[in-house]
């Protein structure tokens, strides 16, 4: 299995990384590349993190490069008071040269194949959206493309029916949707905000990472998301939406889900990012989406307290870290 993780670091997606990068470590995928859009900060904002979040798990030599820097059609808007000035809390990546070739780190991946290679995007669907468009070609090569975001038939985060990554910038969204080659796997909100992290956990959570660089600037990367969640109404606690996407698209937790159709409406200014899901088949159109409607929640903690426990066996140099790869592999 092979994965390229477009996405906007961020918190949760930090938490995405982490795992991600255990798992490359375990042997039970090959991390391709990670490509950044911009969104709850700049694209390029976003590779300096996810740059330095892949160099304190031990895994520096992922390429990482910047993408799109704007929407397609809105004008860029970021979300410092949910994530921090520089997306990652009250933690601060250092400054780095910042690769742009992220279009060419997507051909050449898909032209290594197919069959095996996963998309999964966290942030907003610029780069997906502009890769259609300028490569068609490979696009149309895609298999497995796994998405967080929208709201359907569930409440908005940005706006009373809109999702934030759906709402920052919705032409992407809406001709993602529209091209697609293969149904989307959609995590939305309904299923995501399910994925809740308290303080007892992260303490765990970090003292599972041991001598690991990123378990040294979890804690105030976190804690950003905490008092944002509890500035909000939704207590001290925080949703990591885009582990449990990442974990749901690779297929690690069992989940359920519809076979639908979605549209994503982009022009109006009341209803800008509304996903809608065709529950009914009342459009007549082919399906686009498998809609996630169910997941085993702590089944996927239990999977990111198996990366704390890998990254602290790497870092420490353990042997046993062959045993912990096969045990994880038979459960």
């Amino acid at each position: 299995m092979r994965v390229i993780l477009d996405c906007d670091p961020g918190i949760d997606d930090t938490y995405a990384i982490i795992w991600l990068t255990a798992a490359a470590h375990a042997g039970l995928l090959e991390l391709d590349c990670l490509t950044t859009t911009s969104g709850n900060t700049h694209a390029e904002q976003c590779a300096r993190n996810a740059a330095w979040v892949l160099s304190l798990c031990g895994l520096p030599i992922v390429p990482v490069a910047a993408g799109c820097p704007e929407p397609l059609v809105c004008e860029l808007t970021t979300t410092p008071e949910t994530h921090g000035e520089t997306g990652l809390g009250y933690a601060t990546a250092p400054e780095r040269e910042v690769a742009r070739d992220w279009d060419t780190l997507w051909c050449d991946a898909i032209e290594r194949g197919t069959d095996d290679l996963y998309l999964v995007v966290t942030g907003p669907m610029t780069n997906l959206a502009a890769f259609a468009e300028a490569h068609p070609e490979h696009y149309a090569e895609l298999k497995h493309i796994t998405v967080m975001g929208g709201a359907v038939n569930y409440p908005g985060n940005t706006t009373p029916s809109a999702e934030w990554n759906f709402w920052v910038d919705p032409h992407a969204a809406a001709e993602v949707f529209a091209t697609t080659p293969v149904p989307i796997t959609l995590c939305s909100l309904g299923v995501t905000e399910r994925m809740l992290l308290t303080p007892e956990r992260l303490e765990r959570c970090v003292g599972a990472l041991g001598p690991l660089g990123v378990a040294k600037q979890l804690p105030e990367i976190t804690r950003f998301y905490f008092e944002f969640h509890e500035e909000v109404g939704e207590g001290y606690r925080a949703q990591i939406h885009d582990l449990l996407a990442v974990l749901i698209g690779l297929g690690f937790v069992e989940h359920s889900g519809r076979v639908t159709t979605v549209d994503v409406e982009a022009d109006s200014p009341l209803m800008r990012g509304t996903s809608v899901a065709d529950l009914r088949g009342i459009w007549g159109r082919e399906p686009n989406a498998r809609l996630v409607t169910e997941a085993d929640v702590e089944a996927a903690w239990g999977w990111f307290d198996w990366a704390c426990e890998v990254h602290a066996k790497v870092a420490a140099g353990d042997a046993e870290l062959t045993q912990l790869r096969h045990r994880r592999a038979e459960d």
